[in-house]
Parts: structure tokens; C-alpha cells; sequence
């Protein structure tokens, strides 16, 4: 497979470039600053750019089969502001595929199912900027014609890969409170393979 990462020098990037390496296919990271990448492999292509400029975009997702956004916040607009150009620029090129990386809050609320997490009182959170960069991501992908999965995990704290946990549609699993990176970006990855929650959120926790 060919596949574009964005978002690659993150935690969670990172360890999926890591599994498509290692499964042989033909990556390309999108990244401001390549030194940042823990990965070298002939099977890397590294594009130096930005997520906000629309031809270092099309630099990057240049045939290819699949985009995975590992996109974070980081205090920045960059993941709202990006999310409708990197959209374009697959729809130009007829790719239909893309898997981000979202947030809990942006799930459905299980006391009040008409509001998302971070809008109800499930939420814990201190602030809700962050969430509300990924909600608005999440309406760009849920208004275009494109096969969208947004993995959405809860708490991210580092630790080992343990390869069993708990994921519903559109909801937090039952009292999950967390999932680690790695696990969280095996899901995130298996999706490539798999077509049960496209165009779907998909809560994940132990």
C-alpha cells in the first residue's frame, strides 16, 4: 500500500509509521522538521513541509492509497485550518481513504446523547479548546464525500502495546479512562484493512 502520514513526528505518528514500515509499505511523512523522525527506511519517502500550504500537500499525497492524520492541536488552529485543504487536495487526486486521529470528547455523551462528551458533563476536561479543533474537524470530514474513520482515545499515557481493549461506535466504551499510544495507533492502523467504521468515530479504551 501507498500511504501518506501526516502528523508523523508525534506520538502517535510515529508509531504508525513504525507499523507500516515494518509491514513494507510505501510511506510518505509530511513534516516541518524531518530530523524529528525516529524512522529511516527506503520505504520512507520524507516530504518537508506544511500541513497548511496546499502544494506541499499535494507534494506529499501523490499517488497514493490512504492518508493517515496523526494531527494534534499543540495550543494551534493548524488542525482545523488544515483539515478542509488536505480534503481537497485527496478529492483532486480520487482518493477516498483517510483514518485520523481525533479525541474522547468529540464522542457522543452517554447522560446527555444529544451533545458530545466535552459539551456534557462527562467531562473532566479544564479547558475545551482542544476538543473544539477536533470538533471541528470532525464536521469538515462528516460534510465531504470521503471514507472517514476518526479513532477517538481517551486518555493517551505511553506503555507497551497490550493488544486487547474495548472500541464502540460513536461512544467511550463503558468507564474507559485510558489507552496507550501504541495501542491506540495499532487500532488506528488495522483500520487500513478494515471497513466497519467508515465514515464512523470509534471510542477506544481498555
Amino acid at each position: 500500500m501507498k500511504i501518506v502520514i501526516l502528523g508523523a513526528t508525534g506520538r502517535v505518528g510515529n508509531e504508525l509509521v513504525q507499523l507500516a514500515l515494518e509491514d513494507q509499505h510505501q510511506v510518505t511523512a509530511l513534516v516541518r522538521t524531518p530530523e524529528k523522525l525516529t524512522s529511516l527506511d527506503e520505504h520512507l519517502r520524507v516530504v518537508q513541509g506544511d500541513v497548511l500550504n496546499k502544494q506541499d500537500l499535494h507534494t506529499a499525497i501523490l499517488d497514493v492509497d490512504v492518508v493517515i492524520s496523526a494531527l494534534n492541536t499543540d495550543g494551534t488552529t493548524t488542525l482545523s485550518e488544515s483539515m478542509p485543504l488536505i480534503l481537497q487536495v485527496m478529492e483532486e487526486k480520487g482518493i477516498k481513504r483517510i483514518i485520523t486521529i481525533g479525541t474522547a470528547g468529540i464522542l457522543q455523551s452517554r447522560t446527555h446523547p444529544e451533545l458530545l462528551r466535552y459539551q456534557s458533563p462527562d467531562s473532566k476536561r479544564k479547558t475545551t479548546r482542544a476538543a473544539e479543533e477536533h470538533h471541528k474537524a470532525y464536521q469538515t470530514l462528516e460534510q465531504s464525500n470521503l471514507d472517514w474513520t476518526i479513532v477517538c482515545p481517551t486518555y493517551l499515557p505511553e506503555g507497551e502495546r497490550i493488544g486487547k481493549y474495548r472500541v464502540e461506535k460513536d461512544f467511550l466504551p463503558n468507564q474507559g479512562v485510558k489507552i496507550s499510544v501504541k495501542d491506540t495507533a495499532q487500532f488506528a492502523y488495522d483500520q487500513l484493512m478494515d471497513s466497519a467504521y467508515v465514515r464512523a468515530r470509534v471510542g477506544i479504551a481498555y
